[in-house]
């Protein structure tokens, strides 16, 4: 599957970051398959159903579980994981606290996502600065460090003063991507945030990161004059569809694919591919999906009105 594999029958388990790059994964039976995205490749894929659950992250495994049920998920759902595997899946038990502490360090992080849009979360020390990858934050700055319930009674304080949220979904995120200021405006926004969430966060048991260096993705991925002026976002996949186009950088989890002969670039967010049996083809368009069409919206006017 992932760029380039010449098997039939594998399926996707998408995108995700380790070690600074973006992966493309895909699983056939008991074997993984993994390949970096590279921007400028030409991908083609055909798409077969049924749709499948991609099964779970166990606690303690070092790999994703195969789901034991083979179960259907539909191809309209957001979901990649039917309800058993959510049920023992670790990243979303600590999403739920279903895991009050498993002995790890945590990180407290500030991400920007555009004007406004500000989050605090929580990932574990050994990711690195995968998760902030992941979630397409366009600048980040780590905050404070500690074990699990410390840092997760950090986040629910900075949340619940109102100075930032624990989400923002995926259409709100892109929506920001065309205009998003300049580097030196997201490097002093976060490091007053930093400040602030500190001054929140006196007298709790965390180490306060007030020197590491606010981190800035924007030029990483390739939005350092935003987002195409206008492109198509993918926002269905069907049994039979072709997924092709030539890479751009990847934002988070979500891929630009250009299109020949001048088309507007077409958007795919991965997790819709999840589940999805992929073969690679060549030399195919794009066929089968459902796409709706993004704009750049006009700059607001700021002249003053004369009366």
């Amino acid at each position: 599957m992932a760029i380039g594999a010449q098997q039939a029958g594998w399926m996707s388990t998408g995108l995700g970051w380790r070690d600074g790059r973006a992966w493309l994964g895909a699983v056939a039976g008991s074997r993984v398959h993994e390949r970096a995205v590279e921007p400028g490749v030409q991908v083609g894929w055909l798409l077969h159903g049924p749709r499948r659950c991609v099964g779970a992250w166990l606690v303690g495994a070092t790999e994703r579980t195969a789901c034991p049920h083979h179960a259907v998920v539909a191809p309209e759902s957001g979901a990649t994981q039917c309800p058993a595997c959510q049920s023992v899946d670790r990243g979303l038990a600590l999403a739920r606290d279903q895991i009050l502490d498993d002995g790890r360090t945590y990180m407290l992080y500030l991400a920007w996502f555009g004007e406004g849009l500000l989050k605090v979360g929580l990932t574990g020390e050994h990711r690195g600065d995968s998760r902030l990858l992941e979630q397409g934050a366009l600048a980040y700055a780590f905050t404070a460090r500690g074990s699990l319930p410390a840092v997760r009674r950090a986040e629910l304080t900075v949340s619940a003063s109102g100075m930032a949220r624990e989400r923002f979904t995926s259409r709100v995120k892109t929506e920001n991507w065309w205009s998003h200021g300049h580097e030196a405006h997201r490097r002093t926004l976060l490091t007053e945030a930093r400040d602030s969430a500190h001054r929140l966060l006196d007298g709790h048991a965390l180490e306060l990161l007030a020197d590491r260096p606010v981190v800035d993705h924007v030029d990483r991925f390739g939005l350092t004059a935003g987002a195409p002026e206008a492109y198509g976002e993918i926002t269905a996949l069907a049994d039979g569809a072709v997924v092709a186009g030539a890479l751009r950088p990847p934002v988070g989890r979500h891929l630009f694919l250009d299109q020949p002969d001048g088309r507007a670039p077409l958007l795919l967010d991965t997790r819709r591919l999840t589940g999805w049996t992929l073969t690679p083809v060549g030399g195919r368009a794009c066929e089968g999906l459902t796409v709706e069409e993004r704009v750049r919206p006009p700059e607001p006017d700021t002249q003053e009105a004369l009366f």
